[in-house]
């Protein structure tokens, strides 16, 4: 027997009925992506850009209504919680960030509009009913630092156990309904990313995972690198995060399956 097994079950902890039932998550504690509280910032009356100036991944910045934060560049380290002075950024709990609409994740400010649809909700309603109750991943690497990748792993773990919700993972786009990418598309992973598109058949969806995917993270932009998936290929699903845990990409595959509602609307966490 694994020396692992015999802990498991020395411990008596199995498989989490989360979310199927009530039950720990398993982020009890843990910290999410700040809360953006833009009444409180005077910048329009002051010099101060702490906020910005801190923010490795240029989520942040000033306008003459305020502060605002991209939630889908946001690496989540929490400086600007620490550097601002009137409290505008504060530390919070948040981690259900999977929106459908990459717009929902930018708070403060005017809203930005949405993108036009390729699909109309009654197309994805009648996707959903061929797809059943299960749902394949094909997941590609496009230059991610492999953080995104340790927790999608934990996805197979007796506790989190993926396989009891219908989803799996593929190692063939042939047998994918989805494309699940992580990394910010480096030159080099670019062509197999969009090969690895054409050879699923439809119907097929695609899902940002973490922030260099959603946003390019700190390492986005210049010759090398693509600020993500945005302009590359059609996202369904948008989940930020450096790294999303476990419990944050379960729940965002929910909300791309029309089985769990979505928490964030315009920049806001439903409390």
């Amino acid at each position: 027997m694994p020396i692992w097994t015999w802990f498991g079950l020395h411990a008596r902890r199995g498989t989490t009925p989360w979310p199927l039932a009530p039950g720990p998550d398993g982020q009890q504690g843990v910290l999410g992506l700040p809360r953006l509280h833009a009444e409180r910032c005077d910048a329009g009356h002051s010099a101060c850009s702490d906020c910005v100036a801190a923010c490795p991944a240029d989520a942040i910045t000033l306008g003459a209504d305020g502060p605002r934060l991209d939630y889908a560049r946001c690496v989540g380290c929490q400086l600007c919680t620490e550097v601002c002075p009137r409290g505008a950024f504060s530390v919070s709990h948040d981690w259900t960030f999977g929106v459908r609409e990459r717009s929902d994740l930018l708070r403060g400010g005017e809203p930005a509009a949405a993108a036009p649809q390729d699909k109309s909700e009654h197309e994805l309603t009648a996707e959903l009913r061929a797809f059943g109750r299960s749902l394949h991943v094909r997941h590609v690497d496009a230059g991610s630092c492999n953080a995104c990748e340790s927790e999608l792993q934990a996805l197979l773990n007796p506790f989190y156990n993926l396989h009891r919700l219908g989803i799996f993972f593929t190692p063939s786009p042939r047998f994918a309904d989805l494309l699940l990418v992580t990394g910010p598309v480096t030159e080099a992973m670019r062509e197999p990313l969009l090969r690895t598109w054409e050879a699923m058949p439809r119907p097929r969806w695609v899902m940002a995972l973490g922030s260099c995917a959603t946003g390019g993270g700190t390492n986005g932009g210049g010759y090398a690198c693509h600020r993500g998936l945005d302009g590359l290929l059609p996202v369904d699903l948008w989940l930020p995060g450096c790294p999303p845990n476990p419990a944050a990409i379960i729940e965002a595959l929910l909300v791309l399956l029309r089985r769990r509602a979505q928490r964030v609307h315009g920049g806001r966490h439903a409390d």
